[in-house]
């Protein structure tokens, strides 16, 4: 519906960001190639989970704002862990899961990263988008910088958790194979609820540590890309 009303500039705008970290994310992947199809569809449920998202996210604000009075650090420290964080990542996982996990492509470790990512930035793009169309071009260069690399990163490492899970079983280690499961929804989780709490955070002081924490975690996911690409292994 936004891409429909929106001008074809904006809505490129929104886009772009989302579509070039795919892209360079898709092509860090030297060992085999996953199906052009299968990321499309990832992309997809990623849109789709920002609908699940929003369910959840509505529900915990209605329950979060009866037992913390709005605004104060509490009710911001659940709102943006407890309720956004899980809510988004939570989302993101359960349709990943379910689409690959059992996926005959799944087939390297590195795999699981493309996966993640591809699900978090369509997630990524479909949010932009809704921003984009309400608040304009200004936004979008913001964003392009902060929120839609944000969503890159959290699947770098919902992904890099999620590929060794699934390395983890195939070789039948099943309790390290459990460990990386719960790290690989727990830490996006608690880089996101981060990301929302001192982005939301109104002083000088918290501004200069939002782009320092987005400095370093931009660093480390593409560090972490290239070391996981470059040392690939096949799991079946």
């Amino acid at each position: 519906m936004y891409l429909l009303t929106m001008n074809p500039f904006l809505s490129l705008a929104a886009i772009i960001p989302a579509v070039f970290l795919l892209v360079k994310i898709y092509k860090s992947d030297e060992m085999e190639k996953e199906p052009k199809g299968l990321i499309v569809s990832l992309v997809i449920l990623g849109i789709i989970s920002t609908s699940i998202a929003v369910l959840l996210e509505t529900a915990g604000s209605a329950v979060l704002g009866k037992i913390f009075e709005e605004g104060s650090l509490l009710y911001r420290i659940f709102m943006y862990f407890g309720v956004v964080a899980c809510s988004e990542e939570f989302s993101k996982y359960v349709l990943l899961k379910k689409r690959t996990w059992n996926s005959p492509h799944f087939n390297c470790r590195f795999d699981g990263v493309v996966y993640a990512a591809s699900v978090s930035l369509g997630f990524a793009l479909w949010e932009n988008v809704g921003y984009v169309s309400a608040y304009g071009f200004s936004v979008a260069l913001m964003r392009a910088v902060t929120a839609v690399p944000g969503h890159a990163c959290f699947g770098v490492f919902m992904g890099a958790w999620y590929g060794l899970a699934k390395a983890c079983e195939n070789s039948g280690n099943y309790a390290a194979g459990k460990h990386a499961k719960m790290m690989t929804l727990l830490t996006p989780i608690l880089l996101h609820g981060t990301y929302d709490f001192i982005a939301t955070s109104e002083s000088t002081f918290f501004t200069l540590i939002f782009f320092v924490f987005v400095a370093l975690m931009y660093i480390y996911s593409v560090s972490k890309v290239k070391m996981l690409s470059r040392n690939d292994y096949y799991i079946r």
